[in-house]
Parts: C-alpha cells; sequence; structure tokens
C-alpha cells in the first residue's frame, strides 16, 4: 500500500512540477528577450558616442590649431607694438 502512495505522490508531484517549469521558461524566456534589446539599444548608444567623440576630438583639434595661430598674431603684433612704443618713448625723453 505504502508503495502505491509513494508512486501517486511522486506522479503528483510531477504532474505540478511541468506547468511551473514551463512557467519559468516562459518567464526566463521573456527577460531574456528583454535583456538581448536592452543590450541592443545599449550598443546603438555606444556607436554614437564614439562618433561623437570622434567629431568632438576633431573639433577640438582644428580649434587648437586656431588657437595657435591667433597666438602667433597676437604675438607678432605684440612684437611690433612695443618696437613703436619704445621708440616714441624715446623721443619723449630726449
Amino acid at each position: 500500500m505504502t508503495r502505491r502512495n509513494t508512486w501517486a505522490i511522486i506522479a503528483v508531484g510531477v504532474a505540478l512540477s511541468l506547468p511551473l517549469a514551463a512557467c519559468k521558461d516562459a518567464k526566463t524566456e521573456q527577460e531574456n528577450q528583454q535583456l538581448k534589446s536592452q543590450v541592443a539599444q545599449l550598443q546603438k548608444e555606444n556607436g554614437q558616442g564614439v562618433n561623437d567623440l570622434e567629431s568632438m576630438t576633431a573639433d577640438r583639434d582644428t580649434l587648437k590649431k586656431e588657437n595657435e595661430q591667433l597666438q602667433a598674431e597676437i604675438k607678432a603684433l605684440k612684437t611690433k607694438g612695443s618696437k613703436k612704443k619704445s621708440a616714441s618713448h624715446k623721443r619723449h625723453r630726449a
């Protein structure tokens, strides 16, 4: 009698566990799909970030060159202006 009860309990346990296992698999599958879509979105954003970074780097380099040119012009103008000032200053002293 106990053998029959044991087999009956096992059969009931297996019968009840199958729907639960299927439910977990469906839930896991749904979570996996959500994670895959999130990963795809993050990869897309990362690609855009890389493009933005490259663009900003190019802009920075251009501005750096322009800044160097302007500083050279300012230095040249200061050099020319200081000679004129010293010459005019000497006239006032003499």
